[in-house]
């Protein structure tokens, strides 16, 4: 009996010490080997309680009946459980589809989510209805964002495309400007935001794409990448000029394109097509503020001009806009609503005021302007995304020191393709202030 003892106690313990090993060295092996088998069990135990405790069943007889001419309503005992599947794994939780019986919608169990977390003692759950009459609930058991920098899968490297992070669901964040051409990206002090860009810039770096940066701030932000633009505005009058010259780009573009029969700049001939070309404006509301002056009111004009035509006509001809900001909002001007508008990848780390959350998501998903309202200080990085995940999702960028920005920078310099007619605007421009 003592010899089994001790056998079941070293069993025990080598368990714990492969389980140990296993989850540091391979999570997702851990996840499958242990923790899915359990959660697993605990949902189909659970399932029928649940939906029970928080209304998500139906009844095939009616909860009204006549007694003596008096109409007497009240709870139904036989309470039909809408069927589930049994739970899909995921790397890093698991999935069930729920049938809806006639009558019920989504919305129901969106109010039972906290429930679900609780009874199935997961990290979160997320509910969808991928078609109608079937509810989709994803719960994953750990929080992906918490180590963003580990491996999120194999993501195929393309021309345009930028894995900036991790996302909620364990996959990569991926800014792919082929298929979301322009995005806005605001965030108060310390929220993220600026780590942000100087990964999306940084994995631009290396492609044979000209990047071009507007930073009114004097270049604090974004002069770190001087040596891999092509033209580094730092002052509005700059902005304009290099805006204006942008402008005039993609109209020949556009000239170039007609002629050849090419609806975008990726039907012409390889040798034929114009590099493409990534705006970063960091500090939105720089170009928009002013004094008052007459002089300072016709610069903001230009650049909300400039800005609008470039998101309105530069996606087919590879232009794009990534434009950054503390907050957001109509007060600044009726052309950052128009440019709102036009910049359909969206990103919103935490904000000061709800108005910025809701001028960057509303007009997309109410629940996530309350989602990322919700993101503390605590969470640098941590951000509500849009654009081609589906939908809204929670992301998480990866941190870029200043140290790797300058050094990518610098290794990538030969790529800073010269823009003739950028340069020609900024060196007018130069001549005009020296005399």
């Amino acid at each position: 009996m003592d010899q089994l003892m001790l056998a079941a106690a070293l069993l025990l313990a080598w368990m714990v010490v492969i389980g140990t090993y296993l989850e540091q060295r391979w999570p997702d092996w851990h996840w499958y080997l242990t923790g899915y088998p359990r959660t697993a069990l605990r949902v189909m135990v659970t399932w029928r309680k649940v939906a029970q405790l928080n209304d998500l069943t139906v009844s095939h007889k009616p909860n009204r009946r006549l007694l003596g001419g008096l109409v007497v309503k009240g709870q139904p005992l036989h309470l039909k459980v809408p069927r589930c599947s049994f739970p899909r794994p995921t790397p890093n939780g698991l999935s069930v589809r729920v049938r809806l019986h006639a009558g019920q919608t989504p919305a129901l169990f969106l109010g039972a989510a906290e429930a679900l977390v609780h009874a199935w003692r997961v990290h979160a759950v997320r509910i969808v209805s991928p078609e109608r009459g079937v509810v989709l609930i994803t719960a994953t058991v750990r929080d992906p964002l918490e180590h963003p920098e580990r491996p999120t899968g194999e993501v195929s490297a393309s021309l345009l495309s930028a894995v900036v992070g991790a996302l909620e669901t364990g996959g990569a964040w991926v800014m792919d400007f082929r298929r979301v051409p322009h995005w806005l990206i605001v965030g108060a002090t310390r929220s993220g935001k600026s780590t942000l860009i100087a990964r999306l810039i940084t994995e631009l770096a290396p492609q044979p794409v000209a990047l071009v940066g507007i930073d009114c701030k004097g270049g604090m932000e974004l002069g770190l990448f001087e040596q891999r633009f092509s033209a580094l505005a730092t002052c509005r009058s700059e902005a304009v000029a290099v805006l204006g010259a942008l402008v005039v780009d993609m109209q020949n573009r556009m000239r170039t394109c007609r002629a050849a029969g090419a609806r975008s700049i990726w039907e012409l001939p390889e040798k034929e097509r114009p590099v493409p070309v990534v705006v970063v404006v960091d500090e939105i509301a720089e170009l928009y503020l002013t004094n008052g002056s007459k002089d300072q009111r016709a610069e903001a004009e230009q650049c909300s001009t400039y800005l609008l035509r470039l998101a309105q006509l530069g996606a087919a001809l590879g232009m794009h806009l990534v434009v950054a900001g503390q907050r957001v909002g109509s007060d600044l001007g009726p052309g950052v609503t128009a440019l709102r508008a036009q910049l359909s990848g969206r990103v919103c780390h935490r904000v000061n005021d709800p108005g910025t959350a809701e001028m960057t998501l509303g007009d997309l998903n109410k629940d996530a302007v309350a989602v990322a309202q919700s993101i503390g200080e605590a969470e640098q990085g941590v951000a509500v995304t849009t654009g081609d995940t589906g939908g809204w999702m929670r992301g998480r960028s990866h941190l870029t020191t200043p140290a790797e920005a300058q050094v990518t920078a610098a290794e990538n310099a030969g790529l800073a393709f010269r823009l003739a007619g950028v340069a020609r605007a900024l060196e007018e421009l130069d001549a005009g202030e020296g005399a």
